[in-house]
Parts: C-alpha cells; structure tokens; sequence
C-alpha cells in the first residue's frame, strides 16, 4: 500500500511552520506521517507542538541539529512509510489534492522510484510556475527546474544512494540528484509547492553555483558545458537586479516563456 511521510525540518520560525502544517492538514488525502524536525534555538515551536492540538499523524523531536542535511537526514531515518516528501518549513501545497494524485502516481507504476513537478515561485520579483521533467543528460545545468520541495521520493531509494550529505550547505539536494540520476521517474505536470523564497539556496544564490559546480565534479570530472552554462546563469542574475533586466523578464512571462 502506498503510503506517506512528511518531513519538515525548521528552525526559530513558528510562523512558517504552522503556514505549512495548515496546508497538509487540508488535504484531501492526508499523510500517514509527519515528522517537524525541530532544530530551534528557541522554545515556541516545541511548546506549540506539546501545547496545541495536533493530528494524530503529526510527530516531531526537538534537539539541535547540525544543519540542514542533518535534520533531512534525522527525518528520513524517522519516516516509517512507502514515499517520503521533504517540505520545508515556510512552504505550502500548491493544492489541497497534491497527496491524493501523488499516491495515484506511484500506485498505478509501482516501478517508479521518485517523481518531481511543478513550482510556483519568485523570479525577478514576480511569481512564476516552473517545472520541467528531470533529464540526466543535462544534470550540468543544477536543479534546472526540478525543484527539490516538489520530489516524493521512494524510502527505500535512500538505502541504494544514501542520505544527505554534511559536505555541503547548501546544494545538498544537487548532490542527491546527482546520485538519484539513474533511478526510475516520472514527472507530474502540476503545481505542487508554493515556494518559500527566503531559503538559503534563494538568498545566496551565486554560492550555491559553486557549491553545484563542486558537487558535479566529484560525481563526473570538469565539464565546458557547466562552465558556460553557470557563466550564463551569472550574467542573467545580475541583469534582474536592474529594472531592464526586470522589464525584459516580465515580458518573457507574460509571452508564456519563464520556464525556458
């Protein structure tokens, strides 16, 4: 039976934590599990969590933790059930039947091992659904469009290409994509999550495009076509800092072309 865990790792933010539990409490299909992973400095997630009334389904452990691939990493080793789904706290379902058509997914073809859709999310300051089918032959090009918070991936898969690691702090899910390459997919062609866009992957954009370029490397050696390509991606963040740049995207999108 195919059957659903959650897990969301936070850090001294109530606010998104709470935004995010409402959105998987109004599903349709609710999960069988969601673990908070609770890495606070602070005490107002754990007393909210020990004070307010939760779903049965909702468990949690508050401790420090040793960033963020260690709380992802905390969470997986939790998860009791078939397809786990990493959702950070601040993030939202884009709809309140994501779950029911995820579980339709890997029932109808129990081969596929994870599966990636749609984003809706910030560019150039103006929201914007993004989303492309995964393609190992361009894994040069970084996530390109296949959004980690929008992956339900297989518990099982992690005990064939391992967990999250501590090496990197911010293209931890590059490098699980990297590994999860050959593995059997397929792509949902719907919105799934309402991006958060104050992660650290968002706010520190030109560092994560070293940290990619690293963790492509160790997997297949130097390639020109990353290099032009993240040259590429430079030139195009600095020209949205400027309201030419801002212009000319808006433009882009209202042509029906921003996930090109």
């Amino acid at each position: 039976m195919t059957s659903i865990s959650i897990i969301t790792i936070c850090f001294n933010n109530l606010a998104d934590l709470q935004k995010t539990c409402v959105s998987i409490d109004t599903q349709t299909h609710l999960p069988e599990e969601h673990w908070v992973i609770n890495g606070s400095t602070t005490k107002d997630i754990e007393e909210w969590l020990l004070h307010t009334q939760q779903p049965p389904y909702r468990k949690w452990i508050n401790e420090r933790d040793k960033g963020i691939s260690d709380a992802f990493n905390k969470g997986i080793a939790k998860a009791g059930k078939s397809i786990t789904h990493l959702m950070n706290s601040g993030d939202c379902y884009a709809s309140n039947d994501v779950l029911r058509e995820v579980v339709l997914i890997f029932s109808r073809y129990p081969a596929i091992q994870w599966i990636s859709g749609n984003i809706q999310m910030t560019r150039g300051g103006k929201s914007v659904v993004v989303g492309k089918p995964f393609e190992r032959k361009k894994l040069y090009r970084g996530m390109r469009s296949v959004s980690h918070p929008t992956w339900f991936v297989r518990k099982e898969v992690y005990s064939r290409i391992g967990t999250f690691s501590s090496e990197y702090k911010i293209a931890m899910d590059y490098d699980l994509m990297c590994r999860i390459a050959d593995e059997p997919y397929a792509y949902l062609d719907k919105v799934i999550v309402i991006f958060d866009d104050t992660g650290i992957s968002s706010t520190k954009y030109l560092d994560s495009l070293k940290e990619n370029r690293k963790v492509y490397e160790s997997h297949f050696g130097f390639s020109w076509l990353l290099v032009i390509w993240q040259i590429r991606l430079k030139l195009l963040h600095y020209l949205l800092q400027t309201a030419v740049g801002k212009w000319l995207f808006g433009l882009k999108k209202r042509m029906g072309m921003e996930n090109w």
